[in-house]
């Protein structure tokens, strides 16, 4: 992409994303994730319903009377975006492309943090880590995710969604808040791996998907082209038999994706390219607080 059309694009995304994140997501992106636990803030006198462990005995010995530790939530959280760049994302009939979709709300999301005080850091993957940006605080750093999300072109076409939650059990010391942002297109069995990472960490996972992926439209002879095998057919979609096909296998793989998000206990949404994201994206928070 030319540098020009890129810089246009950044603000673009940044004028829509930023003013989202402040106007509409702040409070709740704040009560819906919360801090890794509380911190010291200071001491006072013990009330009456003080837990006795919370007891601070120096102060209590040098003051001759009972004082209590008073805690804080330690706010400050580390999001991790974890998105798809595999080639499947690159398809959309509707009103955007998933990666479209997928772009902004990493960018709303990462707006929202900053907006929080919070580090943001991001994940590219297809069926490998195709880059890994450390998580940073500020403006500057979310125009910089923000144009790699533009921009950023993968090595592999394919998906493994093992690969990434791999990565980030290991990769990722600290206890973070990672938002999984993917169709869900893969093959693969990646229950026991988001199991594990759910474990360590708190992964919320978006799934974007077209219209055209739950429904063939009934127009004769298609050409189809597989984008992450580079396998071409041609169906009849005024077949009953394969509109069917293709809807049970659009079926299957979504109560598949479901099935391993709940029994790992992953909060999650689906949001389809031509519906409103931010609807989707409030749904969620509201279903956290």
């Amino acid at each position: 992409m030319e540098t020009n059309e890129l810089i246009r694009k950044v603000r673009k995304i940044e004028i829509k994303t930023r003013g989202l994140s402040s106007n509409i997501f702040a409070g709740q992106y704040h009560t819906a994730f919360k801090g890794r636990g509380m911190a010291f803030s200071e001491v006072r006198e013990y009330q009456y319903g003080d837990e006795p462990r919370d007891i601070d005995w120096n102060v209590t010995a040098r003051m001759n009377k009972p004082y209590s530790k008073v805690f804080e939530e330690e706010r400050e959280l580390t999001v991790m975006l974890m998105v798809d760049v595999s080639n499947s994302l690159n398809f959309g009939t509707q009103v955007m492309m998933k990666r479209e979709m997928v772009t902004e709300i990493a960018a709303t999301l990462a707006f929202a943090a900053i907006e929080n005080n919070d580090k943001v850091g991001l994940l590219f993957f297809s069926d490998r880590i195709e880059k890994f940006i450390p998580p940073k605080k500020g403006r500057k750093h979310i125009l910089y995710l923000i144009r790699e999300l533009l921009d950023f072109q993968p090595e592999s076409n394919a998906t493994d969604i093992t690969v990434p939650l791999e990565f980030l059990t290991g990769a990722v010391k600290k206890r973070c808040t990672a938002f999984l942002l993917s169709d869900f297109i893969d093959a693969h069995d990646y229950r026991n791996a988001l199991t594990i990472a759910n474990s360590k960490h708190d992964i919320v996972a978006i799934r974007v998907y077209d219209r055209r992926m739950e429904e063939l439209p009934d127009v004769g002879l298609m050409k189809l082209y597989d984008s992450e095998t580079g396998q071409e057919m041609y169906v009849d979609t005024s077949s009953a038999t394969v509109r069917n096909t293709h809807h049970k296998w659009f079926e299957d793989n979504t109560l598949r994706c479901k099935d391993y998000l709940t029994r790992s206990h992953v909060d999650s949404v689906s949001v389809r390219t031509d519906q409103d994201y931010v609807k989707a994206l409030m749904g969620l928070f509201a279903k956290r607080n």
